[in-house]
């Protein structure tokens, strides 16, 4: 019972956090806690943080524990802090895991390994022994066009039999996955999505939330999409779902870089990534200053000056 009202903070969109560097390369944690305190007061459930969105292959094992401090500092209870914590090695992945624990972190996320292309039941034994490493929730991460391997529905189920994973972040894009899972998952166990295209049809399809690129930069926009979801409002769903179509499409094509850029017309940090992830060429930030314009300026809730 305990596990199943714990989590119950997992629902509703949360931002995947971009690392802010500042121009010598360096991250930047005034920016960083910046973007923090915006979700915060956007009402979001949690943030995460040194994951797909935070360059997390690039960052240093110093640079994850100043990320996920500031960021607990910052939060102050108000808001969960997930931190990525995944490796394509088992070992590396329980190191991320233990430091995340050790800073503060109120649940990791770990994805399927990449690169190494294991086997179902290297993937179960690499998730398991995560788990085994820490006391904090585990939320697994599904993205087979990173990883070139899924998480098989049968090897998913396994593993939600233990109260150790809290949830999967599923990008595989599968909506009607959703059906399959539903009647083989414990109550407890949540469904975010992976990805903003489908999160709409996720969300009316019975999934618990999204683990999202665009509540980034139009917050409340996202959390109203929720909401109307939520209370059966699926027109209303729609229509804010429409008027960030163009947004969701644009971050989605060179993303970091789209992400970063999108945040530094908002005044809320610079757009240096770092190698080999690099800033937006001419055309592209055209493009995105025009899809910014397109949306009020209010549902865009930008930082004060």
């Amino acid at each position: 019972m305990v596990m199943t009202v714990a989590n119950a903070w997992l629902a509703g969109f949360i931002p995947d956090l971009p690392t802010p560097f500042d121009e010598d390369g360096a991250v930047d944690l005034v920016a960083f806690a910046r973007l923090c305190e915006r979700q915060i007061e956007a009402g979001v459930p949690a943030v995460v943080i040194c994951e797909t969105e935070g360059e997390a292959a690039t960052l240093v094992a110093a640079e994850r524990e100043s990320l996920i401090r500031t960021a607990v500092e910052t939060a102050r209870g108000r808001i969960r802090v997930i931190a990525g914590a995944g490796s394509n090695d088992t070992r590396r992945a329980i190191a991320f895991t233990r430091l995340a624990e050790a800073a503060g972190a109120d649940a990791v996320m770990s994805v399927v390994p990449y690169y190494n292309k294991p086997m179902q039941a290297g993937i179960e034994a690499h998730f398991r022994a995560i788990a085994g490493s820490t006391a904090l929730p585990v939320i697994l991460h599904d993205i087979p066009s990173r990883t070139n391997r899924e998480l098989a529905d049968d090897t998913l189920v396994r593993l939600a039999e233990s109260t150790r994973f809290a949830g999967l972040r599923d990008a595989s894009c599968d909506v009607a996955r959703i059906a399959r899972l539903r009647p083989r998952l414990p109550p407890r166990f949540r469904l975010l999505s992976g990805d903003d295209t489908t999160a709409l049809a996720f969300l009316a399809s019975g999934g618990d939330g999204c683990v999202s690129l665009v509540s980034n930069v139009a917050p409340d926009l996202c959390r109203n999409i929720f909401s109307s979801c939520r209370q059966g409002r699926f027109q209303s769903a729609r229509y804010l779902q429409n008027r960030i179509a163009r947004l969701t499409a644009e971050l989605s094509k060179e993303s970091p870089a789209s992400l970063k850029y999108a945040l530094s017309l908002l005044g809320l940090m610079q757009p240096h990534a770092r190698l080999p992830i690099t800033e937006l060429d001419g055309p592209s930030r055209d493009q995105m200053a025009k899809v910014l314009a397109a949306i009020a300026d209010e549902d865009l809730v930008a930082a004060e000056a």
